[in-house]
């Protein structure tokens, strides 16, 4: 064990150098992350601000089965999306960030929450303008197919080719969402008791087992389902909280406000708070980690900004409401000055409504675990794809290799956990955001003529689907 934890220790200490920024250190691939944030806002001409009713419109008006190219919903697409952005990382993820970056880094991640809508549009609409459709009529897509795609385009085959794997092998490693398995286990240890993590994880395995050899319908289907479902009842036991403790909303949202920009020096201070926020806002929406483009991918559309705009909405609900909504219940109760780490501090806060509140805690944690763990094995299995070879027998490797892969999670400690996903987040990123500077001109034109074509199609049919 102690060669592993050199191991990761030696990862994270590559993938997060540091450099002098303003007085203080920064990691190097924030500031790769944050760049991109604030130039395709801008670029593609806030998007976040004047195209979220379109997104919302075109949920309305999706296309049916035959409609279109695709193999599930739109809604289908963004549910799936959602189960794997809104997972424990909006829960654990947001106390992790309290502890790292005081309370400060609760309205960075709402910030940044708020540019991520742009990448993740940006991303999802090049991933669904370069998917590919095997001989069975299925879809395959992702950072990797794009990469490919544009390479060829521009006269860099090779480039685009290696660029691909290199992304495919990055998101194998990150596609085991270690993190769920780890704090699930935490919470439902605080309620029952269990000590055995491995025993849970191999249950947890088996129930992930169920969907993730199904394939993407069976996906679709628990997806639809579960992502309303979980995220409904953590919002309700936060709203508790909040209730719970109204009297102190006030301070705690002027505590937020003040430490986002001069933070204590405990926690780094406001550069602390704005790192801390950064790097727990692109774990928990995956902006310009081009994970959610592989969902997003299967979507039937006619138009590929189309689920661009529906995956607008993604940061929107994960990491600017279900975040922030949680951030500020946490600094209202304080447990996080408690000396706890990760879902624990969320847990002494349930625990401060009713001593059953942790039980509620642990249904939420399980669910959040378990639907993100199903959409993440499908992710991983596109890369693999990617990689191998989408036929049966490679297919059936994956699979079984993911499902062997998430027991451990339970039993190794959550700092090093943190690591290994932050780092395989990252270097995901590097590649994906390539892409994106690569073909931010053709994404311009292609919004922009979206828009406007959608714009005219409207006025003549006084509907807005036309171009769904």
């Amino acid at each position: 064990m102690d060669g592993f934890n050199a191991a990761v220790d030696a990862l994270a200490g590559a993938v997060f150098l540091k450099v002098p920024l303003l007085g203080a250190q920064i990691e190097l691939i924030v500031l790769y992350l944050a760049v991109p944030m604030l130039f395709f806002t801008i670029w593609l001409g806030f998007p976040n601000v004047r195209a979220v009713g379109r997104a919302l419109r075109i949920l309305r008006t999706q296309p049916g089965p035959g409609q279109a190219k695709g193999d599930i919903s739109q809604w289908g697409a963004l549910t799936t999306a959602l189960a794997g952005t809104i997972g424990l990382g909006n829960i654990a993820g947001v106390a992790v960030a309290l502890t790292m970056g005081g309370p400060g880094a609760i309205l960075w991640m709402f910030v940044i929450g708020w540019f991520a809508m742009t990448v993740k549009m940006a991303e999802v609409t090049l991933g669904l303008k370069y998917r590919t459709f095997d001989s069975r009529g299925h879809v395959h897509g992702g950072p990797m197919y794009v990469l490919r795609a544009v390479g060829a385009a521009r006269g860099w085959p090779r480039f685009g080719l290696a660029l691909g794997g290199l992304y495919a092998f990055f998101a194998l490693f990150g596609a085991i969402p270690m993190v769920q398995v780890n704090q699930s286990f935490a919470q439902v240890k605080v309620v029952t008791g269990l000590s055995n993590g491995w025993a849970y994880g191999v249950l947890l395995a088996a129930a992930v087992a169920l969907v993730t050899l199904g394939g993407a319908a069976w996906l679709g289907e628990v997806a639809k389902r579960l992502t309303p479902l979980k995220v409904a009842v953590y919002l309700t036991g936060v709203a508790a909280v909040l209730i719970f403790h109204a009297p102190a909303i006030p301070g705690a949202l002027a505590e937020i406000w003040q430490g986002a920009w001069n933070g204590t020096a405990a926690t780094g201070g406001a550069v602390g708070a704005f790192v801390a926020g950064m790097r727990r806002a692109v774990f928990a929406s995956e902006a310009g980690v081009g994970s959610a483009v592989m969902a997003h991918s299967l979507a039937r559309v006619r138009h590929p900004v189309s689920e661009g705009l529906v995956a607008l909405l993604e940061p929107l609900l994960g990491t600017m409401i279900v975040c922030a909504a949680g951030g500020l219940a946490l600094v209202v109760a304080g447990t996080w000055r408690s000396g706890l780490e990760g879902i624990a501090i969320t847990s002494a806060a349930f625990a401060q409504v009713s001593p059953w509140f942790p039980w509620l805690l642990a249904v939420v944690v399980v669910l959040f675990a378990y639907s993100t763990l199903v959409a993440w094995g499908f992710y991983g299995l596109q890369a693999w794809g990617y990689l191998f070879g989408n036929g049966p027998k490679a297919q059936w490797s994956y699979k079984i290799l993911y499902i062997i892969a998430l027991p451990p999670a339970a039993a190794i400690d959550l700092g090093r956990v943190v690591d290994i996903v932050d780092s395989s987040f990252f270097l995901m990123a590097i590649p994906n955001v390539i892409a994106l500077y690569l073909c931010a001109g053709e994404l311009r034109r292609d919004v922009q003529d979206y828009l406007r074509a959608s714009e005219d199609g409207a006025q003549r049919t006084s509907g807005a689907g036309a171009l769904g």
